[in-house]
């Protein structure tokens, strides 16, 4: 089951949201070098929203893949053109599995909040 955590975006602001995976089996960082993970995430106003609102993070597993870190970001350029407000979220993790099916893991949910800018 995926965690649940809050954020705040300042609109018009680059944003790095860094996150420690941890394995709960040996309550230490989770290793995302092998199989090879992916990371995915995007934010939506709402869960029904229309995918044309859909607003993708660019996200990386950092150097060394062992140490479970995943930094989510997102350009001044893409915050700018978010409404404040409240927004929901999550991140997900894949691979492939020995038999060639795909594996999806949920790893984050929650919401966001976009801030007003007055300097734009």
């Amino acid at each position: 089951m995926a965690q649940y955590e809050e954020f705040t975006i300042d609109q018009g602001a680059d944003v790095a949201i860094e996150i420690h995976l941890i394995d709960p089996t040996t309550e230490s960082a989770k290793d995302l070098s092998a199989p090879t993970y992916a990371v995915s995430a995007k934010m939506k106003k709402t869960y029904n929203s229309d995918s044309a609102d859909t607003v993708v993070f660019n996200g990386i597993i950092s150097e060394p893949r062992s140490d479970g870190i995943i930094t989510l970001s997102l350009t001044n350029t893409q915050t700018d053109t978010l409404k404040p407000g409240r927004y929901v979220y999550d991140v997900e993790l894949s691979f492939v599995d020995s038999d060639s099916n795909t594996i999806v893991e949920r790893v984050l949910e929650g919401r966001i909040q976009v801030t007003p800018s007055v300097t734009r």
